[in-house]
Protein backbone atom coordinates (compact mmCIF):
# COMPACT_ATOMS: atom_id res chain seq x y z
CA UNK A 1 0.00 0.00 0.00
CA UNK A 2 1.26 3.46 -0.86
CA UNK A 3 0.05 7.03 -0.49
CA UNK A 4 -0.30 9.56 -3.26
CA UNK A 5 -1.36 13.20 -3.60
CA UNK A 6 -3.63 15.00 -6.04
CA UNK A 7 -3.31 18.79 -6.01
CA UNK A 8 -6.36 20.85 -6.94
CA UNK A 9 -6.71 24.63 -6.67
CA UNK A 10 -4.17 24.91 -3.87
CA UNK A 11 -5.68 22.00 -1.89
CA UNK A 12 -3.92 18.71 -1.34
CA UNK A 13 -6.10 15.64 -1.78
CA UNK A 14 -4.62 12.27 -0.85
CA UNK A 15 -5.40 8.60 -1.33
CA UNK A 16 -4.09 5.20 -0.35
CA UNK A 17 -3.36 2.93 -3.31
CA UNK A 18 -2.98 -0.83 -3.53
CA UNK A 19 -1.36 -1.58 -6.87
CA UNK A 20 -2.80 -4.19 -9.21
CA UNK A 21 -3.87 -4.89 -12.77
CA UNK A 22 -6.96 -3.73 -14.62
CA UNK A 23 -9.40 -0.88 -14.04
CA UNK A 24 -8.96 0.74 -10.60
CA UNK A 25 -11.61 0.45 -7.92
CA UNK A 26 -11.96 3.95 -6.42
CA UNK A 27 -13.52 4.12 -2.93
CA UNK A 28 -15.07 7.34 -1.59
CA UNK A 29 -15.65 7.16 2.21
CA UNK A 30 -18.37 9.19 3.91
CA UNK A 31 -18.41 11.26 7.10
CA UNK A 32 -16.54 10.06 10.20
CA UNK A 33 -14.39 7.87 7.96
CA UNK A 34 -11.20 7.92 5.91
CA UNK A 35 -8.85 5.64 3.99
CA UNK A 36 -7.47 4.11 7.19
CA UNK A 37 -10.97 3.10 8.31
CA UNK A 38 -11.48 1.29 5.00
CA UNK A 39 -8.22 -0.69 5.09
CA UNK A 40 -9.91 -3.78 6.61
CA UNK A 41 -12.26 -3.90 3.61
CA UNK A 42 -9.53 -3.22 1.05
CA UNK A 43 -7.34 -5.96 2.55
CA UNK A 44 -10.13 -8.51 2.10
CA UNK A 45 -11.33 -7.62 -1.41
CA UNK A 46 -9.28 -10.28 -3.17
CA UNK A 47 -9.45 -8.37 -6.45
CA UNK A 48 -6.60 -8.12 -8.98
CA UNK A 49 -7.59 -4.49 -9.61
CA UNK A 50 -5.72 -1.53 -8.15
CA UNK A 51 -7.70 -0.03 -5.24
CA UNK A 52 -7.65 3.73 -4.60
CA UNK A 53 -9.20 4.87 -1.30
CA UNK A 54 -9.64 8.63 -1.11
CA UNK A 55 -9.01 10.78 1.93
CA UNK A 56 -11.56 13.50 1.27
CA UNK A 57 -11.03 17.07 2.47
CA UNK A 58 -10.94 17.39 6.24
CA UNK A 59 -9.09 14.10 6.68
CA UNK A 60 -5.36 14.03 7.41
CA UNK A 61 -3.20 14.24 5.35
CA UNK A 62 -5.62 15.91 2.89
CA UNK A 63 -6.29 19.62 3.27
CA UNK A 64 -9.19 21.29 5.14
CA UNK A 65 -12.72 21.66 3.83
CA UNK A 66 -11.93 25.27 2.87
CA UNK A 67 -14.21 28.28 2.37
CA UNK A 68 -17.47 27.96 0.43
CA UNK A 69 -17.43 24.20 0.98
CA UNK A 70 -20.31 22.28 -0.62
CA UNK A 71 -21.24 18.95 -2.15
CA UNK A 72 -20.16 20.50 -5.45
CA UNK A 73 -16.66 20.92 -3.97
CA UNK A 74 -16.53 17.18 -3.27
CA UNK A 75 -17.88 16.22 -6.70
CA UNK A 76 -15.29 18.40 -8.42
CA UNK A 77 -12.54 16.92 -6.21
CA UNK A 78 -13.62 13.44 -7.29
CA UNK A 79 -13.67 14.48 -10.94
CA UNK A 80 -10.12 15.80 -10.55
CA UNK A 81 -8.88 12.53 -9.02
CA UNK A 82 -10.61 10.38 -11.64
CA UNK A 83 -9.29 12.58 -14.47
CA UNK A 84 -5.78 12.28 -13.04
CA UNK A 85 -6.04 8.49 -12.81
CA UNK A 86 -7.32 8.33 -16.40
CA UNK A 87 -9.19 5.47 -18.03
CA UNK A 88 -12.24 3.52 -16.92
CA UNK A 89 -12.77 2.93 -13.21
CA UNK A 90 -15.06 1.02 -10.87
CA UNK A 91 -16.45 3.64 -8.46
CA UNK A 92 -17.65 2.84 -4.94
CA UNK A 93 -19.03 5.32 -2.39
CA UNK A 94 -20.35 4.90 1.15
CA UNK A 95 -22.95 7.18 2.76
CA UNK A 96 -22.01 10.80 1.87
CA UNK A 97 -19.39 9.27 -0.42
CA UNK A 98 -22.22 7.45 -2.17
CA UNK A 99 -23.97 10.75 -2.92
CA UNK A 100 -20.70 12.24 -4.21
CA UNK A 101 -20.11 9.19 -6.41
CA UNK A 102 -23.65 9.27 -7.81
CA UNK A 103 -23.44 12.95 -8.66
CA UNK A 104 -20.07 12.48 -10.37
CA UNK A 105 -21.36 9.45 -12.29
CA UNK A 106 -24.07 11.59 -13.87
CA UNK A 107 -21.35 13.81 -15.36
CA UNK A 108 -18.87 11.22 -16.63
CA UNK A 109 -18.61 8.76 -19.50
CA UNK A 110 -15.69 6.64 -18.29
CA UNK A 111 -17.11 4.56 -15.44
CA UNK A 112 -17.32 0.78 -15.67
CA UNK A 113 -19.59 0.41 -12.67
CA UNK A 114 -20.98 2.29 -9.68
CA UNK A 115 -21.45 0.82 -6.20
CA UNK A 116 -23.19 2.91 -3.53
CA UNK A 117 -23.54 1.63 0.05
CA UNK A 118 -26.44 3.46 1.71
CA UNK A 119 -25.99 6.79 -0.09
CA UNK A 120 -27.62 9.78 1.63
CA UNK A 121 -29.30 12.93 0.36
CA UNK A 122 -31.30 15.84 1.74
CA UNK A 123 -33.12 15.87 4.06
CA UNK A 124 -30.65 14.01 6.23
CA UNK A 125 -30.70 14.38 10.05
CA UNK A 126 -31.14 18.18 9.92
CA UNK A 127 -32.32 18.32 13.54
CA UNK A 128 -28.93 17.02 14.75
CA UNK A 129 -26.89 19.78 13.12
CA UNK A 130 -27.28 22.64 15.68
CA UNK A 131 -26.01 20.55 18.61
CA UNK A 132 -23.17 19.12 16.51
CA UNK A 133 -22.21 22.63 15.36
CA UNK A 134 -22.19 23.91 18.93
CA UNK A 135 -20.05 20.99 20.12
CA UNK A 136 -17.46 21.41 17.37
CA UNK A 137 -17.39 25.22 17.73
CA UNK A 138 -16.54 24.92 21.41
CA UNK A 139 -13.91 22.28 20.66
CA UNK A 140 -15.77 19.41 22.37
CA UNK A 141 -15.10 16.60 19.90
CA UNK A 142 -16.09 13.98 22.49
CA UNK A 143 -19.59 15.47 22.54
CA UNK A 144 -19.65 15.54 18.73
CA UNK A 145 -18.78 11.84 18.52
CA UNK A 146 -21.46 11.05 21.09
CA UNK A 147 -24.07 13.13 19.27
CA UNK A 148 -23.44 11.65 15.84
CA UNK A 149 -23.83 8.17 17.29
CA UNK A 150 -26.99 8.94 19.26
CA UNK A 151 -28.79 11.73 17.37
CA UNK A 152 -27.86 10.71 13.81
CA UNK A 153 -27.18 6.97 13.86
CA UNK A 154 -29.62 6.17 16.68
CA UNK A 155 -27.28 4.06 18.81
CA UNK A 156 -28.01 3.58 22.49
CA UNK A 157 -26.20 5.31 25.35
CA UNK A 158 -24.81 1.89 26.29
CA UNK A 159 -23.34 1.44 22.80
CA UNK A 160 -21.71 4.88 22.97
CA UNK A 161 -20.30 4.17 26.44
CA UNK A 162 -18.68 0.98 25.17
CA UNK A 163 -17.39 2.78 22.09
CA UNK A 164 -15.79 5.44 24.26
CA UNK A 165 -13.76 2.77 26.06
CA UNK A 166 -12.51 1.31 22.77
CA UNK A 167 -9.49 2.39 20.69
CA UNK A 168 -11.92 3.56 17.98
CA UNK A 169 -12.90 6.65 20.02
CA UNK A 170 -9.52 8.35 19.55
CA UNK A 171 -9.78 7.74 15.82
CA UNK A 172 -13.29 9.16 15.60
CA UNK A 173 -12.61 12.42 17.49
CA UNK A 174 -10.66 14.24 14.71
CA UNK A 175 -13.07 12.87 12.08
CA UNK A 176 -15.92 14.64 13.92
CA UNK A 177 -14.45 18.10 13.34
CA UNK A 178 -15.73 18.52 9.73
CA UNK A 179 -19.01 16.71 10.47
CA UNK A 180 -21.46 19.63 10.99
CA UNK A 181 -20.18 21.41 7.88
CA UNK A 182 -20.57 18.23 5.86
CA UNK A 183 -24.11 17.63 7.13
CA UNK A 184 -24.99 21.26 6.38
CA UNK A 185 -23.65 20.75 2.84
CA UNK A 186 -25.72 17.61 2.31
CA UNK A 187 -28.89 19.33 3.48
CA UNK A 188 -28.20 22.41 1.35
CA UNK A 189 -27.62 20.40 -1.83
CA UNK A 190 -30.65 20.07 -4.12
CA UNK A 191 -29.78 16.71 -5.66
CA UNK A 192 -31.89 16.02 -8.74
CA UNK A 193 -32.43 12.33 -8.05
CA UNK A 194 -34.48 11.86 -11.18
CA UNK A 195 -31.43 12.31 -13.38
CA UNK A 196 -30.05 9.08 -11.90
CA UNK A 197 -32.52 7.26 -14.13
CA UNK A 198 -30.37 8.27 -17.12
CA UNK A 199 -27.35 6.35 -15.82
CA UNK A 200 -26.50 3.47 -18.12
CA UNK A 201 -23.46 2.30 -16.20
CA UNK A 202 -24.17 -0.83 -14.08
CA UNK A 203 -25.24 0.31 -10.58
CA UNK A 204 -25.25 -1.74 -7.38
CA UNK A 205 -26.92 -0.34 -4.26
CA UNK A 206 -25.90 -1.92 -0.95
CA UNK A 207 -28.30 -1.77 2.01
CA UNK A 208 -27.68 -2.99 5.55
CA UNK A 209 -30.52 -5.31 6.51
CA UNK A 210 -30.93 -3.56 9.88
CA UNK A 211 -31.55 -0.20 8.17
CA UNK A 212 -34.32 -1.33 5.82
CA UNK A 213 -37.20 1.20 6.08
CA UNK A 214 -35.56 2.89 9.09
CA UNK A 215 -34.56 6.51 9.66
CA UNK A 216 -32.26 8.06 8.62
CA UNK A 217 -30.21 5.68 6.44
CA UNK A 218 -32.96 3.37 5.21
CA UNK A 219 -35.30 6.19 4.22
CA UNK A 220 -32.45 8.01 2.43
CA UNK A 221 -31.65 4.75 0.66
CA UNK A 222 -35.28 4.33 -0.42
CA UNK A 223 -35.34 7.78 -2.05
CA UNK A 224 -32.28 6.98 -4.12
CA UNK A 225 -33.35 3.41 -4.91
CA UNK A 226 -36.68 4.74 -6.21
CA UNK A 227 -34.74 6.97 -8.60
CA UNK A 228 -32.61 4.04 -9.78
CA UNK A 229 -35.03 1.31 -10.87
CA UNK A 230 -32.26 -0.10 -13.06
CA UNK A 231 -29.97 -0.75 -10.08
CA UNK A 232 -29.13 -4.13 -8.60
CA UNK A 233 -30.01 -4.00 -4.88
CA UNK A 234 -27.85 -6.11 -2.59
CA UNK A 235 -28.75 -6.65 1.08
CA UNK A 236 -26.01 -6.98 3.72
CA UNK A 237 -27.44 -9.52 6.19
CA UNK A 238 -27.23 -8.58 9.86
CA UNK A 239 -25.61 -5.21 9.13
CA UNK A 240 -26.47 -1.53 9.45
CA UNK A 241 -24.51 1.46 8.22
CA UNK A 242 -21.07 0.46 9.50
CA UNK A 243 -20.25 -2.82 7.79
CA UNK A 244 -16.83 -1.46 6.79
CA UNK A 245 -15.96 -1.46 10.52
CA UNK A 246 -18.16 -4.26 11.87
CA UNK A 247 -18.07 -6.83 9.06
CA UNK A 248 -15.31 -5.86 6.59
CA UNK A 249 -15.06 -9.42 5.25
CA UNK A 250 -18.78 -9.40 4.35
CA UNK A 251 -18.70 -5.95 2.78
CA UNK A 252 -15.56 -6.81 0.80
CA UNK A 253 -17.27 -9.91 -0.57
CA UNK A 254 -20.30 -7.91 -1.73
CA UNK A 255 -18.17 -5.18 -3.33
CA UNK A 256 -16.03 -7.78 -5.12
CA UNK A 257 -19.19 -9.50 -6.37
CA UNK A 258 -20.50 -6.19 -7.74
CA UNK A 259 -17.22 -5.61 -9.59
CA UNK A 260 -17.37 -9.17 -10.94
CA UNK A 261 -20.88 -8.54 -12.30
CA UNK A 262 -19.44 -5.73 -14.39
CA UNK A 263 -17.24 -8.26 -16.15
CA UNK A 264 -20.24 -10.49 -16.84
CA UNK A 265 -22.62 -7.83 -18.16
CA UNK A 266 -22.45 -6.15 -21.57
CA UNK A 267 -20.42 -2.99 -21.16
CA UNK A 268 -22.56 0.16 -21.30
CA UNK A 269 -20.21 2.85 -20.07
CA UNK A 270 -21.44 6.37 -19.62
CA UNK A 271 -24.40 8.60 -19.00
CA UNK A 272 -24.42 12.28 -19.88
CA UNK A 273 -20.75 12.46 -20.82
CA UNK A 274 -17.77 14.43 -19.58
Amino acid sequence: MRSTSFHRSGTELTAEIVDGDGPPLVIVPGVMSDAVAWRPVVERLGLPNPVVTINRRGRVPSGPLGPDYSVRTEVDDLHHILDTLGGAVELCGWSYGGLIALEAACERSDLRSLIAYEPVSAPFAPAAIPALRAAVDRGDLDAAVRLVNTDVSGFSAEYVAALRESPAWAVLRPLAAPLPTELEAINAYPADLQRYRALTVPVTLLLGELNANAEPYGTAFDRIADALPQAHIDLLPGQGHLAHAQAPHLLARHIAAAVARTEEEPEEIGSTGR
